[in-house]
């Protein structure tokens, strides 16, 4: 028999930091789930994103939580990618989905290198986040539950091509998530470079300033120690 104490929170340690410098070095990736017209009843989106150019490489829409199902998703992106052992790291939060022994063997199987957010602290995972609520609060997102299973995948399917191909993202310099993907965004910000430059030789006097800095961002950071020193401010949205 021992005295009882009041009981202390466990101290749990930041993620490492980590930093991509080109697509595909890491993904990061949540479940969300999608309303469906029974009430207690949801349907849930497996979304993966590449943290470095932005871009949706995987989704699927199941009826259920699963890590086999998250397994299968990755297994896919591992081909579509054509991701090598060792080349990328997978980070998210500790949902049982993300923890399950068939997701751990596959990621052991495949070479892809796993980190895990804090237990209940959701700024670890913070592109993810970002990206759940670009898409549920976008003029697209319907305003009524998903009836099915199929009409959901269907409206996910519209959402992650205009994502991909026509959104053009903030943090990235306003170019689309595919084209940075693709290595496209320095030629197209070097031309937006160039308009501005030749626009402000035309009219200084439109200019108290610089014009607006079009310099890709090369690095990405996720859960830096300190504040990442950038020419160009941080942003996961």
């Amino acid at each position: 028999m021992r005295h009882r104490t009041a009981a202390k929170p466990a101290q749990r340690s930041k993620p490492r930091a980590l930093a991509a410098s080109s697509p595909n070095q890491i993904y990061s990736w949540d479940i969300t789930y999608l309303p469906t017209l029974v009430k207690g009843k949801y349907l849930y989106l497996y979304l993966f994103l590449d943290i470095f150019s932005r871009k949706i490489v995987g989704w699927q829409v199941y009826n259920e939580e699963s890590s086999d199902l998250a397994a299968e998703v990755i297994t896919d992106i591992y081909a579509s990618e054509k991701v090598q052992p060792q080349q990328v790291i997978l980070h998210s939060d500790n949902g049982s989905p993300m923890k399950g022994a068939t997701m751990v063997a596959t990621l052991q199987r495949l070479g892809i290198i796993p980190s895990l957010s804090r237990p209940a602290v959701s700024n670890d995972n913070p592109y993810s986040e970002s990206l759940f609520k670009t898409m549920k609060y976008c003029s697209q997102y319907p305003s009524r539950p998903f009836a099915t299973l199929a009409a959901a995948r269907q409206w996910v399917t519209g959402f992650v091509r205009w994502y991909n191909e026509e959104h053009r993202h903030s943090a990235i310099g306003f170019v689309t998530p595919a084209q940075r993907h693709a290595g496209q965004d320095r030629e197209l910000l070097a031309a937006r470079e160039a308009v501005y430059a030749a626009a402000k030789a035309r009219h200084p006097q439109r200019w108290s300033g610089a014009t607006r800095n079009w310099q890709p961002i090369r690095v990405v950071h996720l859960n830096p120690a300190k504040e990442a020193h950038s020419d160009r401010p941080l942003r996961a949205v």
